[in-house]
Parts: C-alpha cells; sequence; structure tokens
C-alpha cells in the first residue's frame, strides 16, 4: 500500500456541507464506551475542527456501528489493544488540539489563557509536558552563530503553527498504520506476478482551488496522459504494425500541460525556488508564474485577479487561487514541537516522530575535520525536499509502475452533484464520459476490430472445426484462412494480419458457438459408448456375485445341520453327567450343614456357661476401678486451669514485648516515610503469628484429649493389676482344690451346697462379662474415629503444604516476569526522561553561551513596546539579564520537579524489589524445610523397617515358646480334669479354663496374620499409608510382647479386656508422636518468623544507609546509580534462585525415586514375612477367631489348609506386572535365544519390535531387583549380541532391517520409561507406574543410539550395492518412455561395448522401482519408524540422482534432447512411485532437484539471450562446472544447431557472478555421501502388563511376575 497526497487540509479545514475524515465522528460517536473515556470527547459540533463544515451526520451511515467494524478489521490486521488505544487516544488529542484557543495580544504577540481546558488534555493524550507545549506554541527559537533567541509568534502565526502541528500528527499516525498493513500483508514469498489497485483522484473543480486540488488534477493529466498512450496510441500502433486497413483518429495529447507543470522552470520548479528563499510569498510567486507562462496553450491569467491563476487541463480549464501554495509546499512544523513530541513519556508517540538514523559517509572520514563553532552543532539547517518535490516523485514511481503492467480502467461516473439517489443527470454523466476519453474509446472500438487471435492459437482452439484433408501443420497461415472463409462468409466481418486475425464485434462468439456444439456432438458419443460398457460390466459383477453367494449358502446349511446333530449329541450326554454330579453335590451339602449345625451350637453352650461366669467376676472390679477414675479426673481438671493460667501470663508478657517493639520502630521517622510498607510486613508477620498461636491452641486442645485418653489407659492398667491379683486368687482356689481333693472323704456332704453357690457365681460372671464387653466396644469405636481424624487432618495437612508450595512457585515465575517488563519499561522511562533533560540543557546553552567575561546576551526579540525606553519592531530588551534569570529558575524548578518524579520511581521500585527479596527467602525457607522433612521421612522409614524386621523376628521366637508354655498348661489342667473325674460338680468349671485355654492358643497362632492386612494398606494408600501402617503393627507387637508375661492369668477372667487394653496403648502411642511433631512443627515455624524478623531488621538499616548516601548525590545520578544497582541485584539473586529451584526439582524427583524403592523393599519383607508364617494361619481359623474363639473342627482345619480353598492369595500370585525374570546362568542361553539365533520369520504376525519389549521387560526386573551387575550384564551382552548378529548377516538386508528396527525401538523404550519428564508427559497413568526405580540408563541409550547409526549405514551400504549397477541402465540405457534409440550421427557405439548380460540389458524403471518397493516392504513388515524409512529412501534416491548425473556428465551420448524426456519421464515414474507410498515430501524434492535440472538443460533451447536467463535462473543447484560440461557435451538432433561457443561464454559469464566459487568448481557428486541420520523420539501405546511372549521365540525358561 503507498499514499501519494494525504490531504491534510482536510483535518484543520472543511467546506460547506463536507466532512472531516470519518474517524473523528467515529470516535464522537462512541465515546460512551469504557476504553474511550479517558479521550473525554463529546459531540462532533463542540470540536473545531469537526464543525466548519456544518455535516456531522450523513443520512444512512450509523458512526458507532461503523467504529465497532474499523476495530474489527483492525484487530483482524494484528493490531494490538494498546496499539489501538494509542492510536485513538492520539486522533483525540488532535481533536481537543483544534479547541486550543490562542488569543493575540498587543504588540503582534499572541498567548494561551491559562483557564484553557483543553490544552491540559492534548499534553495528558500525548503523554508531553503542558509547560512546554503552551510556550512553544506562542514562541519560536531562531538560532545563530553565537547565540539562541527565542521571537514570539502572531495570532495568525501560531494558529497556523497549531493547524500544522495538528496536520503532521495526523499524518505520522496514517503513515504508521499503512507502514503496519503493508508488515502484515507481505508475501513470504518472491512475487513474479502482482494485482494492484489503484484508487485515482478525481478531477476536481471548486470555487475556490487551492495547492490540493493543483495536486490532484496534476495526478489526473499524468494518469489521463497514460490512458491515452494504452487505449489510442497502441491500438493504432498495432493496426500499422499487422498493415490492415485502417482510419486514423485525431486524439487530444496533454503532453504540453504536464510539461509545463513538471518540467524546469515549470509551476512546481518555480513554487519550490519561492520556497527556499526566506521571504518568499504567494505573490511573488504568482508573478513568476505570469513573467514565464504567459502565452502558452495551457495557462492564462485571469482578467479581475492578481493573485491567481489558469490551467488549461484536458477535462476543462481551472482558475487557481495561489493565497497558501507555498506554505502548504513548505509544510514546515516547528522543531521545538517534535522535540516535545519525542519526549512524551508515551513509546508509541516517542517512535511516531522519531528521527530517522542519518546515513554514514565513509568518505567523510577521509578529509579534514572542521570543528563548528559553539552552538551550531543543532543549529544548521538540512533541506527537505517540498510537497510537490515529493508528489512528483511518487507519480513518476507510479507511472513507471503502470509502464510495466497490463493496466485496466473502472471508470466511476457521479449520477449528480446532490448525492441523491436515482436522479440522474445526462449531462452531466456526458462531461464527465468526455473527460475521460471514454466516448473515444467507444467510437474507436465500433469502428475497429476489438477481438484478435495469433494464427497458431487459432488453429489450436478451433481445429475441432476443421476438416481432416484441409489441415497443413506446415502452413498454419493457410489453413486457418481456408477455414475461416467457409466459416464466415462475410469477407468485412474480419482482416488478415501478419501474424493475428481481427474479427469484429460477435464474430469470435459465433466461432466459439460452433466449437461447443462440434465438442457436444463428440461427447454424446463417448458418454454412448462408456454407458453401454459400464453396464455390460455391471451385469458380470451381478452374475458372478449371484453365483459365489448360491456356493456359500448352500455350504452355510450343511454346515448347520452338522452342527446341529453334533450339539443334540453333546447336550445329551452333558445331561447325564450334569445330573449325576448335582445329586452328589447335593448330599455332600447336606452332611457338611449337620456338622457345622453340631460343632457351632456346642460352642455356644460351652460360651454361654464361661460368660456368665466370668461376668460376676468383673463387676466388682468395675465399681472399683470407676471410683478412682473420677478423683483422677478431678486432679486433671485442677492441672489444666493451672496451665491455662501459665499461658495467659506469658501471653501478656510477649504483647508487651511487641509493644515495645513497635514503639522502637516508630521512632525511626525517616524510615517509616521511605518504606511504608514495612510496618504492613510486620503486622502481617504478627497476624501469621497469632495465627500459629491459634493452631497452638488447637494442638494443646487435642494434647488435652490425649489426656483424657491416657488416663482411662492408666483406668485399664489398675484393671491389669486387678486381674493379676484375680489370677493370684485362682492360683489360691487351685491349691484350695488340692486341698479339698484331699479331703475329699470329708467334704462329700457338702458338695450340693457348692453346686448351688457355683451355679449363682456363674450367673454373676455371665452378667459382669456383657458390662465389660459393651464398654469395650464403646472403647474401640472412640479410639478407631480418634485415629480417622487424625489421618484425615494429616492429609489435609499434606495436601495443603503442596497446594501453598505449588501457589508461591507460580506466584514467584510470575513476579519475575513481571519485574523484567518492568525493568524494561523503566529503561523506556528513562529515555524518554534524557529526552526531556535533553530539551531543558539546550535552553540552558542559550542562556549561558555568551563568551567569558561579557555580560549574558541571551535575550528575547520583542515586538513591544517598554514603557521605559521606546523602540521599534526587532530593538532588543533592556530586561535581558531579568529575563535570563527567571528562565534559569523555571528550568532548575523543572529539574528538581523531574528529579522527585524520579525519585518516587525509584523507591517504589526499590519497595518492590524488597518484597521480592522477602517472598524469596520465604520460598527457600519452604523448600529446605520440604527438603529436610523429606530426608527425615526417608530415614525414619529405613529405621522403622529394621526395628519392625527385628521385632517380628523376635515375637516369632515369642510365640514359639508361648505356644510351648500354653501346651503344658493344658496337658496339667487335663490331668488336672482326669484326676477330678470322679464328681460332675468339679467337671463344669475345669472344662470351661480347657477350652478357654485352647482359645488362647488359637488367638496366639493368628496374631502374624496382620501382616496380610498391612500389605493391603500400603497398596491401597501408597508410601504413606504403608509406613503408617507398618508403625501400627509396630506397636501392636510391642503391646502383645508386653503383656504376654500377664496372658495366661487374665485369660480366666479378663480377656477380652486386655485385648482392649492393648488396642488403648496402641492409639496412645500414635497420639503422643503425632502431637510431639506438632510442637516441633510449631517451635520451627516461631524461629523462622523470629529469623526473618531480624532479616528484615537488617535489611532496613542497610536502605538507610544506602538511601543517606544517595541523597548526597544530584538528582540524575541518584537515579541512576541506585536504579542500577538495584536492578543489577535483583537480575542476579533471580538468576540465583531459577538455580536453587532447578537443584531443589532434581533432588525432589531423587528422594521421591529413593521413597519408592523403599516401598518396593517394604512389600518384598512384608510378602516374605507372609510365605515364612506358619502354615496354620489361614483364613478360616480368622473366621474362627471372629465368632468368639469357638473350637475348630479338624475337618475345617485340613480345608484351610488346602490350597484350592484360598482365591485371595491365589489372586494375588497371578496378578501382572510387566516383568520377566531369569536366573543369571540362563542369561547367556536368554541373548542366545532373543538374538543371536533369532530369525526374523519368527517375528511374523506378532508386535513389531517385540524382541526390544522382551529385553527391556528383563532389564526392568533387574531395575525392580535392584541389581546393578546384573542389569549391566544384560545390557552389555545384548549390545554385542546384536552387533554380532548384524556383523554375521552384513549382505542380509531383511536381518538388518529387523535388528535396527529393534535396536531403535528398545531406545525408545529405555528413553521412555527412564522417569525423565520430558520423555514420560507423553505416557499414560499406567506407563509412567512402569519406568526405572533404581538407574540411570542416559549411557547406555547413547551406546544404544551409536548401535543404531551403525546399523543403518550398513543397510545403506547393502542397499547401494544392490541398486548401483541397476540405475544407470534403468534411468538413461532403457527405452521406457518409447522414444527412438537412434543416436545422432558421428559418435561412437558405446552402447554395443556395454556387457550383453540378461540382467543388465533388461534392466528398466520398473525394476528400479520393484527393487525399492521389496526394500520398503520389508522395513515395514518389521514396523521400522516412518521417518528412519524416509531417510533411507532419500538416501536411495540421492544415490540414483548422483550416478545418473555422473554417467551424464562422462558419457557424451548422453547429453541431447531425447535423453532429457527420457530422463524426464523416469522421474515422474519415481515421483509418482513416491506418491502411492505417501513418501514424497521436501526432502525428496530437493533430493532429485539436481537431476530435474539436467533434464530441463537437455531440453531448453540455446540460442538467445532471452535462454541465458533462463537457463541460470533454472539450474540453481547444478555448479558452474558442471552446466558448462553439459552444454559443452550437448549434441544435436537432426533438427537442432549446434550450441554456439559464445553462448557457452555468456552462460559462464553469467554463472560467476554466484557467491560460492569452491562449490563451483565440483564437476562430479559425491555419490558415497550419507545423510546424517536422526532418530525422532516415537514412544509406544502398548503396556508392558499386556505383552506375551510366544512358544516360537523357545523363551520357557522365562518366568513372568
Amino acid at each position: 500500500m503507498r499514499t501519494y497526497l494525504l490531504e491534510k487540509s482536510r483535518v484543520v479545514f472543511q467546506a460547506s456541507e463536507e466532512r472531516n475524515y470519518h474517524i473523528f465522528y467515529q470516535l464522537c460517536a462512541a465515546c460512551n464506551l469504557p476504553e474511550l473515556q479517558n479521550l473525554r470527547l463529546a459531540h462532533p459540533d463542540m470540536f473545531f475542527y469537526t464543525q466548519q463544515g456544518e455535516a456531522p451526520t450523513v443520512d444512512g451511515i450509523d458512526d458507532s456501528q461503523q467504529f465497532l467494524d474499523l476495530r474489527d478489521a483492525m484487530s483482524l490486521l494484528n493490531f494490538s489493544n494498546e496499539q489501538q488505544k494509542y492510536i485513538f487516544q492520539v486522533i483525540g488529542a488532535v481533536l481537543h488540539f483544534g479547541n486550543v484557543e490562542i488569543v493575540p495580544e498587543k504588540h503582534e504577540s499572541s498567548k494561551i489563557e491559562s483557564d484553557n481546558e483543553n490544552l491540559p488534555i492534548v499534553c495528558d493524550l500525548l503523554g508531553v509536558e503542558e509547560a512546554q507545549m503552551k510556550k512553544w506554541l506562542c514562541n519560536r527559537k531562531i538560532v545563530t552563530v553565537r547565540e539562541v533567541l527565542t521571537k514570539p509568534l502572531t495570532h495568525s502565526m501560531a494558529t497556523f503553527s497549531r493547524d500544522a502541528l495538528s496536520k503532521r500528527i495526523y499524518a505520522e499516525v496514517f503513515n504508521w498504520i499503512v507502514q503496519h498493513i503493508n508488515k502484515m500483508v507481505i508475501p513470504t514469498e518472491k512475487v513474479l506476478n502482482f494485482i494492484g489497485v489503484l484508487d485515482i483522484y478525481g478531477f476536481e473543480m471548486f470555487e475556490v482551488n487551492s495547492f490540493e486540488q493543483f495536486c490532484i488534477n496534476y495526478a489526473n493529466e499524468k494518469l489521463q496522459q497514460q490512458f491515452t498512450q494504452h487505449v489510442f496510441k497502441l491500438e493504432q500502433e498495432e493496426y500499422v504494425r499487422e498493415q490492415i486497413e485502417w482510419s486514423f483518429i485525431d486524439f487530444y495529447d496533454n503532453q504540453p500541460c504536464i510539461d509545463m507543470i513538471e518540467n524546469k522552470l515549470g509551476i512546481l520548479d518555480l513554487l519550490d525556488e519561492e520556497c527556499m528563499l526566506p521571504k518568499g510569498s504567494d505573490d511573488n510567486w504568482c508573478q513568476k508564474l505570469y513573467d514565464k507562462h504567459t502565452g502558452k496553450k495551457h495557462f492564462s491569467k485571469p482578467r479581475t485577479s492578481r493573485t491567481s491563476f489558469v490551467v488549461h487541463h484536458f477535462a476543462d480549464k481551472v482558475e487557481y487561487q495561489s493565497e497558501g501554495f507555498v506554505e502548504k509546499n513548505r509544510d514546515q512544523v516547528n522543531d521545538e514541537h517534535l522535540n516535545i513530541l519525542r519526549a512524551s513519556q508515551y513509546e508509541f508517540i516517542a517512535n511516531l516522530f522519531k528521527q530517522p538514523a542519518e546515513p554514514v559517509d565513509l568518505n567523510k572520514g577521509k578529509s579534514a575535520q572542521v570543528k563548528p563553532l559553539r552552538g551550531v552543532s543543532k543549529g544548521h539547517k538540512t533541506f527537505k525536499k517540498s510537497v510537490g518535490s515529493q508528489f512528483r516523485d511518487s507519480l513518476r514511481y507510479l507511472m513507471s509502475k503502470l509502464n510495466m503492467t497490463t493496466p485496466h480502467y473502472v471508470r466511476c461516473i457521479k449520477p449528480n452533484d446532490f448525492k441523491k439517489a436515482f436522479d440522474y443527470e445526462p449531462k452531466r454523466a456526458v462531461e464527465q464520459l468526455r473527460a475521460c476519453g471514454v466516448l473515444e474509446t467507444i467510437r474507436i472500438s465500433a469502428a475497429g476490430y476489438p477481438s484478435r487471435w495469433t494464427y497458431p492459437e487459432f488453429f489450436t482452439r478451433y481445429r475441432v472445426l476443421m476438416k481432416p484433408k484441409d489441415v497443413n501443420r506446415n502452413d498454419v497461415r493457410g489453413t486457418s484462412e481456408k477455414t475461416l472463409q467457409k466459416l464466415i462468409s462475410d469477407p468485412d466481418k474480419y482482416q488478415f494480419g501478419k501474424t493475428k486475425i481481427f474479427f469484429r464485434a460477435g464474430q469470435v462468439a459465433y466461432l466459439e458457438k460452433l466449437r461447443a456444439d462440434k465438442l457436444r456432438a463428440a461427447c454424446i458419443l463417448m458418454q454412448k459408448t462408456v454407458r453401454c460398457w459400464v453396464q455390460w460390466r455391471k451385469y458380470q459383477r451381478i452374475r458372478n456375485s449371484t453365483i459365489i453367494i448360491q456356493k456359500y449358502a448352500r455350504g452355510l446349511l450343511a454346515r448347520r445341520l452338522v452342527k446341529y446333530m453334533r450339539r443334540t449329541s453333546a447336550a445329551t450326554c452333558i445331561q447325564r453327567r450334569w445330573k449325576g454330579y448335582h445329586q452328589r453335590q447335593k448330599y455332600l451339602h447336606i452332611r457338611k450343614a449337620i456338622v457345622t449345625i453340631q460343632s457351632y451350637t456346642r460352642g455356644m453352650y460351652g460360651r454361654q456357661r464361661y460368660t456368665v461366669i466370668l461376668r460376676e467376676a468383673r463387676a466388682t472390679t468395675i465399681q472399683r476401678y470407676a471410683r478412682g477414675w473420677m478423683a483422677r479426673k478431678r486432679h486433671r481438671k485442677v492441672l489444666k486451669a493451672i496451665i491455662l493460667l501459665q499461658c495467659c501470663v506469658r501471653r501478656m508478657r510477649a504483647r508487651r514485648e511487641l509493644k515495645q517493639l513497635k514503639i522502637e520502630a516508630r521512632s525511626v521517622e525517616h524510615h517509616r516515610k521511605v518504606q511504608k510498607g514495612m510496618e504492613n510486613k510486620i503486622i502481617t508477620l504478627t497476624q501469621k503469628i497469632e495465627e500459629m498461636k491459634e493452631k497452638s491452641v488447637k494442638a494443646k486442645e487435642q494434647e488435652v484429649t490425649i489426656q483424657k485418653l491416657n488416663s482411662q489407659v492408666i483406668v485399664l492398667e489398675k484393671t491389669q493389676v486387678e486381674a493379676k491379683e484375680a489370677t493370684k486368687r485362682a492360683n489360691e482356689a487351685e491349691t484350695e482344690i488340692e486341698r479339698l481333693r484331699r479331703e475329699l472323704g470329708e467334704v462329700t456332704q457338702h458338695r450340693d451346697k457348692l453346686a448351688t453357690d457355683l451355679e449363682n457365681i456363674r450367673r454373676q460372671s455371665e452378667e459382669a462379662s456383657k458390662d465389660h464387653e459393651a464398654e469395650s466396644a464403646k472403647l474401640k469405636e472412640d479410639l478407631t474415629e480418634k485415629e480417622n481424624q487424625m489421618k484425615e487432618q494429616q492429609v489435609q495437612m499434606e495436601e495443603r503444604m503442596k497446594e501453598e508450595v505449588a501457589a508461591i512457585r507460580q506466584e514467584t515465575a510470575k513476579e519475575i516476569e513481571e519485574e523484567r517488563s518492568r525493568h524494561q519499561k523503566l529503561l523506556q522511562d528513562y529515555n524518554r526522561m534524557e529526552q526531556r533533560c535533553e530539551n531543558l540543557k539546550e535552553d540552558m546553552l542559550a542562556l549561558q553561551s555568551a563568551p567569558p567575561g561579557a555580560p549574558p546576551r541571551s535575550r528575547a526579540i520583542r515586538t513591544d513596546s517598554n514603557e521605559e525606553n521606546e523602540s521599534g519592531y526587532g530593538t532588543l530588551s533592556t530586561s535581558t539579564t531579568e529575563d535570563a534569570e527567571n528562565i534559569e529558575r523555571e528550568i532548575m524548578e523543572q529539574g528538581e520537579e523531574l528529579a522527585s518524579m524520579d525519585m518516587s520511581v525509584f523507591l517504589k521500585l526499590q519497595q518492590r524489589v524488597r518484597t521480592l527479596e522477602k517472598e524469596k527467602k520465604q520460598l527457600q525457607d519452604l523448600m529446605d524445610k520440604n527438603e529436610d522433612n523429606n530426608k527425615n521421612i526417608a530415614s525414619t522409614t529405613a529405621n522403622e523397617l529394621q526395628v519392625t524386621n527385628n521385632q517380628l523376628q523376635s515375637l516369632k521366637e515369642e510365640n514359639a515358646s508361648l505356644k510351648g508354655d500354653l501346651a503344658a498348661r493344658i496337658n496339667d489342667l487335663v490331668t488336672l480334669r482326669a484326676s477330678l473325674q470322679g464328681g460332675s460338680g468339679e467337671d463344669e468349671p475345669m472344662a470351661i479354663l480347657t477350652k478357654q485355654d485352647v482359645g488362647i492358643n488359637t488367638d496366639v497362632d493368628l496374631l502374624p496374620d496382620l501382616s496380610p492386612e498391612v500389605e493391603e494398606m500400603s497398596k491401597d494408600g501408597g508410601l504413606q499409608m504403608a509406613y503408617k501402617s507398618l508403625k501400627m503393627t509396630n506397636h501392636l507387637f510391642a503391646a502383645l510382647s508386653a503383656s504376654q508375661s500377664s496372658l495366661q492369668d487374665t485369660v480366666h477372667k479378663y480377656g477380652s479386656l486386655a485385648q482392649t487394653h492393648n488396642d488403648m496403648q496402641v492409639g496412645q502411642i500414635i497420639l503422643e508422636k503425632e502431637i510431639e511433631a506438632l510442637k516441633k512443627n510449631h517451635e520451627h515455624e516461631v524461629q523462622q518468623l523470629r529469623e526473618e524478623m531480624d532479616k528484615l531488621r537488617q535489611d532496613n538499616e542497610r536502605q538507610q544507609e544506602i538511601i543517606g548516601q544517595n541523597l548526597q548525590l544530584t538528582p540524575e545520578a541518584r537515579v541512576n546509580q541506585v536504579a542500577q544497582h538495584e536492578i543489577s541485584r535483583l537480575t542476579n539473586e533471580n538468576l540465583d534462585l531459577l538455580e536453587q529451584n532447578e537443584y531443589l526439582e532434581k533432588h525432589v524427583k531423587k528422594l521421591k525415586k529413593q521413597l519408592k524403592a523403599a516401598y518396593k523393599r517394604v512389600t518384598q519383607s512384608q510378602h516374605e514375612s507372609i510365605s515364612s508364617a506358619a502354615p496354620s494361619i489361614t483364613s478360616e481359623a480368622s473366621s474362627m477367631v471372629s465368632n468368639s474363639m469357638a473350637p475348630i473342627p479338624h475337618n475345617h482345619v485340613n480345608e484351610a489348609q488346602h490350597p484350592s480353598h484360598s482365591p485371595l492369595l491365589r489372586h494375588k500370585e497371578y496378578q501382572i506386572l510387566g516383568m520377566l525374570e531369569y536366573q543369571p546362568h540362563d542369561e547367556q542361553r536368554f541373548i542366545k535365544s532373543i538374538i543371536t539365533d533369532f530369525q526374523p520369520k519368527h517375528a511374523e504376525g506378532h508386535l513389531p519390535g517385540l524382541p526390544a519389549y522382551v529385553i527391556f521387560m528383563c532389564i526392568r526386573h533387574a531395575d525392580y531387583m535392584n541389581d546393578d551387575r546384573k542389569v549391566k550384564s544384560l545390557l552389555a551382552g545384548v549390545i554385542n549380541g546384536i552387533k554380532k548378529t548384524v556383523k554375521k548377516h552384513f549382505e542380509d538386508f531383511e536381518y538388518v532391517s529387523f535388528w535396527l528396527t529393534n535396536t531403535i525401538r528398545l531406545l525408545h523404550i529405555l528413553k521412555q520409561y527412564s522417569g525423565e519428564e520430558n520423555f514420560s508427559n507423553q505416557n499414560s497413568d499406567r506407563q509412567n507406574e512402569h519406568c526405572l526405580r533404581n538407574f540411570d540408563l542416559s549411557e547406555y541409550r547413547q551406546v544404544m543410539n551409536d548401535l543404531g547409526v551403525h546399523i543403518y549405514q550398513m543397510m545403506v551400504r547393502i542397499i547401494e550395492n544392490k541398486i548401483q549397477p541397476m540405475i544407470v541402465p534403468s534411468m538413461l540405457e532403457s527405452d521406457s518412455a518409447g522414444l527412438t534409440t537412434n543416436k545422432p550421427t558421428g559418435l561412437r557405439g558405446r552402447s554395443a561395448s556395454v556387457s550383453e548380460d540378461y540382467e543388465t540389458r533388461h534392466v528398466s524403471i520398473d525394476s528400479l522401482i520393484k527393487q525399492l518397493a521389496a526394500y520398503l516392504q520389508v522395513m515395514s513388515k518389521h514396523g521400522m519408524d516412518p521417518e528412519l524409512t524416509k531417510q533411507v529412501i532419500k538416501q536411495c534416491f540421492y544415490l540414483v540422482t548422483a550416478s545418473t548425473i555422473n554417467n551424464i556428465l562422462l558419457r557424451k551420448d548422453m547429453c541431447h534432447w531425447s535423453k532429457g524426456v527420457q530422463i524426464r519421464y523416469n522421474m515422474s515414474e519415481l515421483e509418482e512411485w513416491l506418491r502411492s507410498t505417501r513418501m514424497y515430501d521436501m526432502g525428496m524434492e530437493e533430493t532429485l532437484e539436481p537431476l530435474v535440472q539436467v533434464a530441463q538443460l537437455l531440453q531448453v533451447k540455446k540460442r538467445t539471450v532471452d535462454d541465458v536467463d533462463l537457463i541460470c535462473e533454472t539450474c540453481t543447484k547444478l555448479t558452474v562446472t558442471q552446466i558448462v560440461k553439459i552444454l559443452n557435451l550437448y549434441t544435436p538432433d537432426e533438427y537442432e544447431k549446434r550450441t554456439e561457443v559464445s553462448f557457452i561464454r555468456k552462460v559462464q559469464a553469467r554463472l560467476h557472478k554466484r557467491p560460492d566459487p569452491r562449490r563451483e568448481t565440483q564437476l562430479l557428486i559425491d555419490a558415497k555421501h550419507t545423510f546424517s541420520v536422526v532418530f525422532p523420539y516415537n514412544p509406544s501405546s502398548v503396556l508392558v502388563t499386556e505383552i506375551n511372549v510366544p512358544d516360537s521365540f523357545s523363551l520357557q525358561f522365562l518366568r513372568k511376575m
């Protein structure tokens, strides 16, 4: 897009019923939008620049909707929202600029009133200083040799300066928009053809015509001349050139008018000359026009005016008013205005008026340098081009463009002058048509021949209308003339030229109709034949399909009959066997139910008798312990009150100390002013301390709850002591029984009474047992609920900590990015401040430019007369010293304001820097804390695992000894029962005790069954749950071992209470440890907050010292030094923080891997402990324990021990883990089976790359076992085995391709399951679970990559050896295209010396394609990656290209036209094969490009200069030596001429301009060159758990995990 003359005058002036640019009215219409509120716009009538035309609206146009469409269009062209905002801001400032009223003052000066409300708005929107703008709108700077003068402007000059600045601002924005649009629509590739649209000016003639109308009409003169040449001159010249009868028509030629405007001493030349004069005026220029051009045909002088002139244009005479021509041609804007805009605080506005970089003149450095006088460096004048000169150059460029293109014209005719619809004025339209030359064009077209064909084009187009006997290809013109005479009978309708046939209007359409009729008849004939053939083929297909369907239908019916007969026989057999099986199962089920009912009934009666005795004994004990518990409760309540009082006193002292610290902080008044945010930070930290105190109070409440539970545990301990006393009493009872046995004869008469007492005791025991069981169940539920609450709290705390860490990291990264953008913005602000300082320094230099010893010569030229000293215009003022002092004082005040503003920016930046430092420190401490916690967890986990193993071993030994003791006790009881069989009354208590001991023995045997529960918890909850489960198990076993000493005595009366007591002890230990951890965390956080407060104090003192030092410097030096110091320090610390963050992330990943490995070791140890447990621990036994320790029948124990009745264990045994296990001595056997002796045919029909998956599953098992030696040995064996295999079969393409595929697949698998983030982010969740945990195999991956490169090169050599002998016969010697193979005369019969071998003589392009297809099929069958396959095919095609070109360069009989055609045909076959296999891309095209250019070089003409250009532009991939060699070897055919030596020299001279001369000397192409191979990462979606090893691999010794 290019602009030729922007009508800037429309911005500040509009004629009646004329509008300004649409954007002004659109902004005013949309001023209520939120994003335009800051522009402070209103109705267009409120602004001077939009109210002059008195037409603010147009019927049928909605300016607000037009504005929305404008914004959509700008967004479509990639105008950002910020750029749009600044564009609208500048346009709004232009509107407000028109309302800046400049009032005249006496003595030819002017000023702007202080209450003008538009100037502050303009300065705010443009981001400039109001005082500077107000000053230079009414004054102008004059720079002389020794001084700088300030001249006041008159009212008219100031108003013109304001309008000129407005026009300049609008023009700069307009040019920037055009440049931005050009950047968006510029094509990315080289453009050879284009379509340009030129919107030309209409011819303008108003009542008052000024400089703009003159330029527009000048442009129309130039364009009308081009139109005349194109339509009139070229048309007549072509008729003359073709020598047809034609009558010449005179037309108007406006070249003299154009010469009068643009030639030397023309109108524009004289205008530029007048503009260069210091006192040039419009009147002087007009007088020069009268002197130079009066008497010319196209110029005249009005009779009634001396300030206007008349130009006779092609359309009409136009009278121009010379007023304003000189100023508009100068288009001069005050430099001070531009400097103010360049110093704008908005980067967009400052860049609009940026000074263009001056070109560097290299010759200046050689000449002597002359230093100018002081103050002249910025005062010298640089004359820029005038508006007329720029417009004239633009028109010349436009005309050159139009002359290089084929123009087409669209003439817009204005129907009327009143913008009314359906109102057509014929007279006005005819005037426009005549002015545009359209009427003359129509007359010529009607009198001439508008349609024309060349003889070859006519022959080719209308060949179908000619008869075969009339066709003569050697005489195209004669054939055309005969045909045309037969088709068109009137000879006046056409004429024959030298090279073309000219037709009158309508004749070509007649010929096209005849041609279309002929083609339509031919198409009907072809359609009839094709449709007949299609229907016949359709009938044949239907018939064949019917026969096949009948055959398969009959076969299906026969198979169904046979299947029915077989199913009937099988059903009879199945029914017979099912009925027998069903009756057997029914009998066994009834028998089992009867036995079970008997066993449970007997157990129920025994437990009932035991419960009665136990409850009576425990009732008294519970009452005693309840009273003691109430007394202890009162004691704890008093103790809690004392502790609460101590906490309140300590809190009061802490608050006093905090208050004292705040008073000390307030005393530093200067610190409080500079660091206003420090108090807020301290308050925030205080609030955090309060929150931590609240958390501490909650922790204390939990501690009180735990103390309550401890008190309950103490009660239970006392109960245990009483149980021991009861045991002692039981022993005394046994002694009493012995005594009673000795005295049995004496107390026989009291047996009935004892039996009655025993029955009462049994009843009381049952009641006490029921109460105790209810209380135990309640305590268990409370304990379980507390444990669940603690677990949930811990999980929530961990999740909250993770979320906080993630949020802090994201916030830190975001703030770093924001700080970087702020830093860049600060640098931009600093540049703009430098521009402001430079403007002020210029004023200072103006005041200080006087020589030493002389009074100040800085003075202002005033046009007013002083009261004390009368003087005329231009005299010196007497108050120069006072003015200089006032100006200097003003500049100093502005500098101080600037310094204060810069200091405020610096303080904000400094405050932000401190905030970032504090947040960075907090994040670093938090990360250190997480790292310490991870280390503690890892070490604690390892210690707990070791302790757990030791405790499990000791418990096993203790359980074995306990079993022996219980067995001995049972034998004693059995002996005692046998001795007491003499009476029925004594049998019942002995039986109860015996059953009780048996139940205890069963309970102790079943205690190790807790390990499977721990295993399930570890699987469901991860490592953390496994760790907690292990702790629970350890505490249970510890409590069990602690209570085993008293278990035998307690079991008689307090069995259930002892179990509850153990559970309470476990819960108490867990709660105590968790409370201990909370206390430590609280103390650590308090200590951390204190350290942060100390660091804040130190930072505050340091910042005070820096600020105190900076206050001693100047404002500019202060801002520069401190800002640079703070920015550099912040940048360095941010980089350090990023490095620490990366290091911690790597460390966290490493800890996660260690924790996962520890988790696996825990799981493995649990499996071992479960497998080593006693065989009596079964699920059936556990169910018996849950049924209140009932006796277990013998047949049930056998069923529980049988492996067929344990489905849960069998399910765990067959869970697929995706690993293969082998013994170390089977490693060589494995490598031999899977690599060395493996044949690729065994892998057909299976998953591509299956051997690679099998090898990785073995590697994964070694990683799972953490066996470093096994991993190294296996990988080394695999690599060596692959090397040996490909070396052994180095000539077998199938073997090499197969192992290249598997090697690359194994490389991708090692990357995919390495656990690295850049590889595992494409995996599924299940695949990430299968990643390697213990070893980093990156070094082996590099070795595997090198092995893949080696195998790839070996495969390329195999392909080269196979297809190398086929290239020349297939590409050059075979005649696949069907061309004649007769060589030119005078050549040796090279083909006669070629071997007569059958294979060589019968090789064609199809043979070569067939061989390449075979290779591609093998690679596809093996599942090779598509990218690698493309690289192999690309290497093959490079070999074909290089060998073919080298053979052409060395054989003269190959360099002729027919060989070029043959090569092109073979190339098309190769490209078609590539497209059919979807292997064609830009890489393949570049590989084949040199051979394509050789074929084109053989086929192209070799005669004219145009042929030289064509060869140089086409053969870009061939070197100069190759092109010259082919041209020298080229042998013409029968009808060709030999290539001239001068033509070859021209080509060689043109090609020597290429940039790389070393490459251009190369003749032959290196056919052995191999492209560098790349293995792109290609992850697999196959799960290793779904892979099955087929039997054909002979890997039965591998065991699937």
